[in-house]
């Protein structure tokens, strides 16, 4: 690996950008224990609105980490599934999971401090409006865990 491995147009920017989308790396973490159908996959995921998913999706199925399988009849019936490329960033985004699962309290403390008004200061310090998790106050809330 050289120096320059995370500048513009190298290759672990690309795998960053890949999993940079909140949803990307949930939706393949869903998707782990075979192929669902859409329907499935919001119920397991929860917090996703149709659109969104079917984006990411899209996205997924763009970069080869998802397959669509369409079945015949009526109604129609739609499936996706884990491409073996996809299957390769399971073991990134679980320990990424594990890392958030051993370090994420000491985060949501750091969110908190820097939300809090200094003495001198009559508002607080840190992001408003929603975050990349799509939480209101800028944390990450624990229910999202992969």
């Amino acid at each position: 690996m050289t120096t320059d491995a995370f500048l513009a147009d190298c290759r672990a920017r690309l795998a960053f950008d890949l999993l940079s989308n909140t949803w990307n790396a949930v939706v393949l973490w869903a998707l782990r224990d075979g192929p669902r159908r859409p329907v499935e996959l919001r119920e397991r995921i929860g917090g996703i609105s149709s659109k969104v998913l079917t984006e990411t999706l899209r996205r997924l199925q763009s970069n080869g980490l998802v397959d669509r399988q369409a079945h015949p009849g009526a109604p129609s019936r739609v499936e996706y599934e884990l491409t073996a490329l996809g299957r390769t960033l399971l073991e990134p985004i679980a320990a990424v999971g594990a890392w958030a699962f051993e370090y994420g309290d000491e985060v949501m403390a750091a969110q908190e401090a820097a939300c809090t008004p200094a003495p001198q200061s009559p508002r607080p310090t840190c992001q408003t409006g929603p975050d990349r998790a799509g939480t209101a106050s800028g944390h990450y809330s624990e229910s999202g865990c992969i």
